[in-house]
């Protein structure tokens, strides 16, 4: 009964629920506890036996918004376990293992990655990551094409659409990145004041653009196409090596597979624009182009081939068809890709890879660069095909003169 009611742990309290209601750790453990969370949202302890060194992490939603202490439902929670579980299931590779989630406490037990480390500040440290296009390609067609009706049982589907509607957090990613970013509607925006008649022009007043992902936003709110991340950045990766580890699926719901793709090829973009402004190391700069390439090219070579494996409905093994449904999460690619670069420089949620350029008049020429991209690609998403259109777009608008 003691923990059949919710309550916010704190490095206390959360070893005594350890021991009464654990059974990892030997009940002579000494134990230790420390809140590593960083997010706005949720609670992150690492439990760590002294005497053995081994640990794990309890992730605790609270009923309160962690960064405004707004009220929050606690569904996600719920929804970001089972994705993990999932996951464990058909990509375990690419995951920390679930050992316990507790539904009456809002805590997921798992695994704890220490030995990774976070692939965003691996990046601005200008380190290559092997075969990441590879390992992260592998991972999106895996957990995604699955859960479609076009492979899965479609009244399973229907269920699961059910199952996994997630209200908050998906109104927060229609605010955040299909709306705010170009009107400014909350007034929450956060515009470095030189860029601000910039931004008003390329984004507040293109009607067009504006009309462009009001479509893109329509497709995040109705095409229930398969289970995704749905926040699925370089801050929710990890690395070690040439492996790697996906966390933090609490956006997860049915939706187009192309917004987890796009969200992963913007973040890479932060990483290179940062390089580029800061003069990295070319051989750097040069691995970070190719694998924005091959994350587009392996997806579609993996995709297809997973496609006419399992897909088994007549209808839907048409070579037509296959080719009209992929093409279409190509283009949802190219459009959330350019809705996450603008929303992460315009929004309130930023990417440390352009707060941290020093020189304010770089991060002004670099903030400019990734807004004309964004625009590019949700303008143009209708005709990028291959992955090193992206590559080309970039290298283009980072030759037009940023400076007045």
């Amino acid at each position: 009964m003691k923990y059949s009611q919710h309550f916010l742990f704190n490095t206390e309290t959360i070893i005594t629920y350890v021991r009464e209601k654990l059974n990892i750790f030997k009940n002579n453990s000494k134990l230790q506890a420390e809140e590593i969370g960083d997010g706005n949202i949720n609670y992150v302890f690492r439990i760590r036996d002294v005497n053995s060194n081994k640990t794990i992490i309890i992730k605790q939603a609270d009923k309160l918004l962690r960064s405004s202490s707004r009220p929050i439902e606690s569904k996600h929670n719920y929804i970001e376990a089972n994705v993990l579980r999932l996951y464990g299931e058909v990509v375990k590779d690419y995951v920390p293992k679930i050992y316990y989630y507790d539904p009456n406490m809002l805590a997921i037990i798992m695994e704890d990655i220490r030995d990774f480390k976070n692939l965003r500040l691996t990046l601005l440290n200008g380190k290559i990551v092997s075969k990441f296009a590879d390992n992260i390609t592998s991972f999106i067609v895996n957990s995604t094409l699955i859960t479609t009706d076009i492979v899965m049982d479609s009244f399973v589907k229907k269920d699961n659409v059910s199952k996994y509607v997630n209200k908050e957090m998906c109104k927060i990613t229609e605010d955040l990145v299909f709306a705010e970013p170009f009107s400014n509607y909350k007034n929450r925006n956060i515009v470095l004041k030189d860029n601000l008649t910039f931004i008003e022009k390329e984004l507040y007043k293109d009607t067009n653009l504006i009309y462009e992902v009001a479509k893109l936003k329509d497709s995040f709110m109705n095409n229930s196409q398969a289970l995704i991340h749905g926040d699925l950045h370089t801050g929710s990766i990890f690395v070690k090596g040439d492996k790697i580890k996906i966390i933090d699926p609490e956006f997860a719901f049915y939706g187009p597979i192309g917004y987890d793709l796009g969200c992963v090829v913007a973040n890479l973009f932060f990483s290179l624009v940062n390089a580029y402004i800061n003069n990295k190391n070319v051989n750097f700069i040069n691995w970070l182009e190719r694998t924005i390439a091959e994350i587009i090219d392996f997806f579609k070579i993996k995709f297809l081939r997973k496609y006419q494996e399992n897909v088994l409905d007549i209808s839907f093994k048409n070579v037509k068809f296959m080719n009209w449904y992929y093409d279409n999460i190509l283009k949802d690619t190219a459009g959330c890709c350019g809705c996450e670069l603008i929303r992460r420089v315009v929004g309130d949620s930023k990417v440390i890879d352009i707060t941290n350029i020093g020189d304010i008049n770089k991060r002004i020429i670099a903030e400019r660069i990734l807004i004309k991209c964004g625009k590019t690609f949700i303008l143009e998403r209708n005709n990028l095909k291959n992955g090193s259109d992206y590559v080309e777009i970039l290298s283009n608008i980072k030759k037009e003169d940023f400076s007045s």
